[in-house]
Formats: structure tokens, C-alpha cells, sequence
């Protein structure tokens, strides 16, 4: 009876097997059949062309068109082969299978698409969660190429859930493996009509983990942080990203010259949010590390970066502007509205109006900090004093940082009167302490 019983159910799996692979072979036929009949065309029009030009040279040929067959029946044997191998084969077989669609897939948008219809990217995406280094590494190749400039084959990986194969340790890959996943992700997160399963699956904390481990490279951070910037332009990312420590990763890694204009990036998207201005509020580098990029000559896209989330953080908060002040940041405004970028000019001479007096500005509803909560404690004699205190330091603090910034600004113009170094000099000697606004 047993025997009986096992008997339709292998000869049932025998003919779905064979089904699959007749239904990828006609598949395969089909495109390239399609192919051969447009070269064919081609080669037709360009005969009749050149035999128009030269009526008087004709000579009877002898048939030279089994090149082109020859070439399109070995795509085709090598497309069943590979396919083959990939859905059917051995461990080793669909390594060597994943490595020749890398390949394949480089040839152009028809093999993508022909690919994805065949399954080749459920089989990829079933690989990348195997174990195996060289498996694993070669399968996450060939679906970085298949994604290139496909919007329908990102959807279908995606939907294959290749997002819930990231590993939950990724001390455990090399440092290669690390990179393809990052490239891969970030192939992923470049469509913006495509919702990444962010809060359901191991993206964020693949991410963060990554970029806060020691043994990555350099390049494989740089990738990951591109992938938190394309994830930070969806406004209902903003809480799984501050959830999962994105805020903290930003701003330690905003240090790094190499990585800090990505990161700074990424921070001024997330901190116009209630919970990414918190969470970067509640941080204990922060103002002192955002004021310290701001000395960064050399980076302006930095300085620029770093004075505009500055700003985020002072509009509308007196605290913020007290720690700010604290931490020495009135000097090095005064010196990036002389010598920063345009923009961060802009920027830094607005946030310096901003420290001249609070009770005395007036300024509209969008323009900057309102004086609204500020006045209204003003009745208290703590209140008071902490206020004239506060206005004495201030006061002291533009003019000891003005002088001081004008004879170091003039000293770097004597060192170099070149260029730029020659116009800030000139600017500076005749410019008084009169004409300033602050």
C-alpha cells in the first residue's frame, strides 16, 4: 500500500518539473527568437542598401548568415543551462549559475526582464539566506546587477522578502559579504515609490549595526549612510530611524571628515521632526560637536550643514540658545559670516541676530526664535538677573570675539595674499566695528 501511495506523487513532482522547465525554455526561445528576426531585418536593410550603391559590382555571394544563428543558439544554450542550474542544481551548481547571470544580466534590460519572469530572482533571494560565504556572496551579485535601472525587478525582490534575509549579526560576515548587502540596500532604497518594510524587517538595525561596528571599511559606511538618507526623505521613517539609535550613529559619525557631510545630511532631514529635534537635543555632543564643524574651513558643505541644524534647534528654544552661547559658538559664527561659504554666511549671520538681545527683536513668525515664552517669565527676580547676566556675558562675548577674530583673520591674510586670501584682508582692514549689524 505504501508503495501505491508514493507512487502518484513522484510522478506528479517529475511533471511539474518537467512543466517549469519547458515553460522557461519556450520563454527563452521566444526572446531570442524575436532578436534573431530584428538582426535579421537589420542585416537585410543594410544588403539592400549597399546593392542599390553598387549595381554595377554585384557578385553572387556566397551565404554568409550562419554566424548569427550560431551566436543566438549558444545564448540560448547557455541562458537554459544557467536557469537550469540555478532552480535545479547542486550547492556548487547555482554558485556558478549566480555568477554567470552577474554576467548575463550586464547585457541589457531584455535579459533582466527575462530573467525575473523565469523566477531567477526567488532563487536569488532564497540563496543570500544560506550560510555559505561564496553562495551567499555570489547570489547578492547578481541581484545588485539585476536591480540596476529596474524598478520592476527591485519590486519583485522585495516582495520575495530579501529585506527579512539580513543577518541579525553582521560581525559574523566578511567584510565583502558586509558590502554587497550595503550596495544592495541602497539599490533598494533609491526608488521612492518603493515602501521598504523598514519597521518590520532587519533594514534599520542592519544598518546601524554596520555603521557602528569597528571592522567596517570606510566605503561600506559611506553606502549605508547614502541608504539612511534615501530612507530619511519618507516622513514615516523619521520615528523607526530615531527608535532604532539613527540619531546617536549621525552624530558620532559626524566627527569623521570622510563621513560627515552624509551624516550631516541625513541629520538635518531628521531633526525638522518633533522626535529627530529631541533626540538630537537630548545628545550630549550636541551643540559642541555641530559648533566645532563649523571651524572646518575646508569642509563648507559641512559648515553649511551644521549651521543650518544649529538654527533648527534655536528657533523657538531659549535653553538651546543658552547652551549654544555657553559652548562659545557667537566667535565662530562671527568667523564663518566672513569667511564661510555664501549660504553659510547667510545662515550664520542670521542665527548671530538671533543672540543679540531676545527681549528687543522683533521678528515674524517664520523669520526666527519668538520672544513670546522668553518675556513671559521676565516677572520672576531669578528670571531677572539670570536674564542681565546672560545679556553682560553676551555682550562681552561679541566684542572679545570681534576683536579677536579681526586679528586673526588679518594675520591669515598677511600669511597669504593670494586669491581669496587678499580680498578677505582688504574687506577686513576696511571694514570697522561700526558697520557690523552684531
Amino acid at each position: 500500500m505504501s508503495s501505491s501511495r508514493t507512487q502518484p506523487s513522484t510522478s506528479s513532482s517529475v511533471w511539474q518539473l518537467q512543466y517549469m522547465e519547458l515553460h522557461f525554455f519556450t520563454k527563452i526561445r521566444s526572446l531570442l527568437k524575436s532578436k534573431a528576426s530584428s538582426r535579421k531585418r537589420n542585416h537585410q536593410d543594410s544588403l539592400e542598401k549597399s546593392r542599390t550603391h553598387h549595381d554595377s559590382e554585384k557578385v553572387d555571394a556566397p551565404p554568409e548568415a550562419a554566424p548569427k544563428p550560431t551566436e543566438d543558439e549558444n545564448e540560448e544554450v547557455v541562458l537554459q543551462r544557467t536557469v537550469k542550474m540555478l532552480h535545479f542544481g547542486s550547492c556548487e551548481e547555482k554558485e556558478k549559475a549566480a555568477i554567470e547571470i552577474e554576467k548575463l544580466a550586464r547585457e541589457g534590460s531584455k535579459i533582466q526582464r527575462l530573467m525575473a519572469e523565469l523566477g531567477v530572482l526567488q532563487a536569488l533571494v532564497s540563496m543570500v539566506a544560506s550560510n555559505v560565504v561564496g553562495h551567499q556572496r555570489s547570489a547578492l551579485n547578481a541581484l545588485i546587477q539585476l536591480s540596476h535601472g529596474s524598478y520592476r525587478n527591485k519590486r519583485m525582490m522585495v516582495n520575495a522578502g530579501i529585506c527579512s534575509k539580513l543577518p541579525k549579526n553582521v560581525e559574523v560576515l566578511d567584510i565583502p559579504t558586509r558590502h554587497c548587502f550595503a550596495e544592495l540596500l541602497l539599490s533598494l532604497s533609491s526608488l521612492t515609490n518603493t515602501q521598504l518594510p523598514v519597521t518590520s524587517s532587519q533594514i534599520l538595525p542592519f544598518l546601524i549595526d554596520t555603521m557602528n561596528s569597528d571592522t567596517t571599511d570606510i566605503k561600506s559606511k559611506e553606502i549605508c549612510l547614502a541608504t539612511i538618507n534615501n530612507l530619511c526623505l519618507v516622513l514615516e521613517n523619521a520615528g523607526p530611524l530615531v527608535s532604532n539609535m539613527a540619531v546617536q550613529t549621525l552624530l558620532n559619525l559626524m566627527s569623521a571628515k570622510d563621513l560627515s557631510e552624509m551624516a550631516l545630511a541625513s541629520l538635518g532631514q531628521l531633526v525638522v521632526t518633533r522626535m529627530g529635534k529631541k533626540a538630537v537635543e537630548d545628545c550630549l555632543i550636541v551643540p559642541k560637536g555641530l559648533i566645532e564643524i563649523l571651524t572646518w574651513e575646508d569642509k563648507p558643505k559641512c559648515q553649511e550643514y551644521s549651521v543650518y541644524i544649529l538654527m533648527v534647534l534655536a528657533h523657538q528654544s531659549w535653553s538651546q540658545r543658552e547652551k549654544m552661547a555657553k559652548a562659545g559658538i557667537v566667535p565662530v559664527l562671527l568667523e564663518v559670516s566672513l569667511l564661510g561659504s555664501p549660504l553659510a554666511q547667510k545662515r550664520a549671520v542670521k542665527l548671530l541676530q538671533w543672540f543679540k538681545d531676545e527681549r528687543n527683536v522683533r521678528m515674524g513668525p517664520h523669520s526666527g526664535p519668538q520672544t513670546g515664552r522668553v518675556s513671559a517669565r521676565m516677572g520672576s527676580p531669578m528670571s531677572q538677573r539670570s536674564d542681565e547676566e546672560g545679556k553682560k556675558i553676551m555682550k562681552n562675548l561679541v566684542k572679545q570675539s570681534l576683536y579677536k577674530n579681526m586679528e586673526l583673520i588679518t594675520e591669515r591674510g598677511n600669511a597669504n595674499m593670494e586669491s581669496e586670501g587678499c580680498r578677505h584682508k582688504t574687506f577686513i582692514i576696511s571694514t570697522s566695528s561700526k558697520s557690523l549689524t552684531y
